[in-house]
């Protein structure tokens, strides 16, 4: 297991997942995607009434059509502590995949949550997220990883970079 703390953060679509899942299957490290902790936290039960789902991952499957409402959902879970679900994340994982807002980086960093930061850029293939759900960008990050190939080059370039971040050679999948 590792220690590493990592946080891996871009817009809607561009890979933060398959990242997450390339290291976790090669060098064995723990991920959490923000969405699905929030879901299964508190975001569930505040929506689930209101849009009539039964189960978290129902409500988890959606978020897609409610971006700026889960946004704004996370910011005032975090209101009094702004790494208050990043806090709750790396308890049980090495990687908390995700991020949207700028104040909740600030404030990990100033609480020296991660070791590192990766940016996951695909602006190549995908539009640019709305404001209204997403205020971070490549600034953020201290490497950035390039997705706008396909899933072959993307999965080198991850691998490669897991061996420098986990000094490890991964096991073969």
């Amino acid at each position: 297991m590792h220690n590493l703390k990592l946080l891996v953060i871009s817009g809607q679509r561009s890979g933060k997942d398959t990242l997450a899942e390339i290291f976790s299957d090669y060098f064995g490290v723990t991920y959490t995607s923000s969405s699905q902790a929030a879901a299964d936290i508190f975001i569930y039960e505040v929506l689930k009434d209101k849009y009539g789902y039964k189960t978290p991952e129902e409500c988890f499957e959606d978020r897609v059509n409610h971006r700026a409402e889960w946004y704004n959902l996370i910011c005032d879970y975090n209101k009094d502590d702004k790494a208050k679900l990043a806090k709750g994340i790396l308890k049980s994982s090495n990687m908390y995949v995700g991020m949207r807002d700028r104040e909740e980086i600030e404030e990990c960093l100033r609480q020296k949550l991660f070791d590192l930061i990766i940016w996951v850029d695909a602006s190549k293939r995908v539009a640019p997220e709305p404001a209204s759900s997403f205020n971070i960008d490549k600034s953020c990050a201290d490497i950035i990883i390039e997705n706008n190939e396909d899933y072959a080059s993307f999965k080198r370039k991850a691998l490669r970079l897991g061996e420098m971040i986990f000094k490890e050679v991964p096991t073969s999948k």
